[in-house]
């Protein structure tokens, strides 16, 4: 019994939830959601990925709440059109939670967008699948990327890059 125990504990040290933050803005969310992790009692690593523009009094505050919080160039998906036709144009850097791939470090992660927050544990997401996510309703046949398990893989991350520079997005996030 110890052994397994003891298995499981190491494996959730090897987890994290991620999140994004883009501008002051998306830290004030990361901000909120990693609190309201940390008050239903996570046993999983926190680490926010920001942009260049987030400001050093926001990465202050962060440090206090995440394990890690990582600096990541921004990716845009250079779609402006269908993202003001969404009315949408800060959707533009949603390719940059793409970097979420690069930590390695981790076994398994569970991205939330900065503008999500817990009501209760959510460990249990852990137990999912690579790449486990809820649907997006409507048209096209999709999954929404606000809440997703993943497994860190440099390769997947080289083919996720590959992909948005060869296809773009078919609505500009």
């Amino acid at each position: 019994m110890y052994k397994t125990l003891s298995k499981l504990l190491n494996s959730q040290k090897n987890q994290a939830f991620v999140t994004l933050a883009t501008t002051d803005n998306y830290a004030k969310g990361a901000m909120v959601l990693g609190k309201s992790l940390r008050n239903h009692n996570t046993s999983r690593k926190l680490v926010a990925l920001i942009g260049p523009h987030v400001s050093e009094p926001s990465r202050a505050v962060l440090r206090k709440v995440y394990d890690e919080v990582r600096l990541v160039d921004v990716l845009d998906s250079g779609d402006a059109a269908h993202l003001a036709m969404m009315k949408r144009p800060d959707l533009g850097v949603t390719f940059t939670k793409l970097h979420c791939w690069t930590l390695t470090e981790y076994s398994k992660c569970v991205f939330m967008d900065a503008d999500t927050l817990v009501l209760s544990n959510i460990d249990e997401l852990f137990e999912r699948e690579e790449l486990s996510a809820a649907p997006d309703p409507g048209w096209p046949d999709c999954f929404n990327s606000g809440v997703f398990v993943f497994r860190p893989s440099n390769e997947t991350y080289g083919k996720l890059l590959t992909a948005c520079s060869e296809n773009g997005s078919f609505d500009g996030k």
